[in-house]
């Protein structure tokens, strides 16, 4: 699998796939061998041949980078149409890490994409009071906090 990865990681991507395909063949449940196998065909623009991998990596034991792979999952999914999936996944992902801002700016994307703009705009707002060093973000950050939950709220 190393060997894979640097193929990968040196831009012989299709070198890299084929030998990821053959692995997760031979070792299909190996969570491991199906986030990579995953994340090469996302570099390809072939996601949804991304799809069943990340799933097979979340639904596995000893995936080291569980929040990387929900992040590649959910942003797959809204890529190829899928929002609600994209949405539940994002959702998933941040029951097991509660708060992360990647997960948090993702899901935003998919909530809009599904329609939900109130939650997405919600959502971005107390990401950007939370996280942005900006001096006047900081300044009005118990305001945008308080109207990221009362966005409808007017005098």
């Amino acid at each position: 699998m190393r060997r894979a990865v640097q193929l990968r990681e040196d831009g012989r991507v299709e070198e890299a796939r084929a030998a990821l395909v053959a692995l997760a063949a031979r070792w299909p449940d190996d969570a491991e061998i199906a986030y990579q196998t995953a994340w090469v065909h996302d570099s390809l623009g072939l996601e949804a041949e991304a799809v069943p991998y990340y799933r097979q990596a979340l639904g596995g034991h000893g995936l080291s980078d569980r929040l990387g792979a929900y992040l590649g999952l959910g942003s797959t999914l809204r890529v190829l149409g899928r929002f609600a999936e994209s949405v539940t996944t994002f959702r998933r992902g941040l029951a097991e890490f509660p708060g992360d801002p990647g997960l948090r700016a993702f899901l935003a994307m998919a909530l809009y994409n599904s329609g939900q703009a109130r939650e997405a705009v919600s959502t971005l707002l107390g990401l950007l009071a939370e996280t942005s060093a900006d001096e006047q973000i900081q300044r009005y950050r118990r305001a945008i906090e308080y109207y990221a939950a009362n966005l409808d709220e007017t005098t």
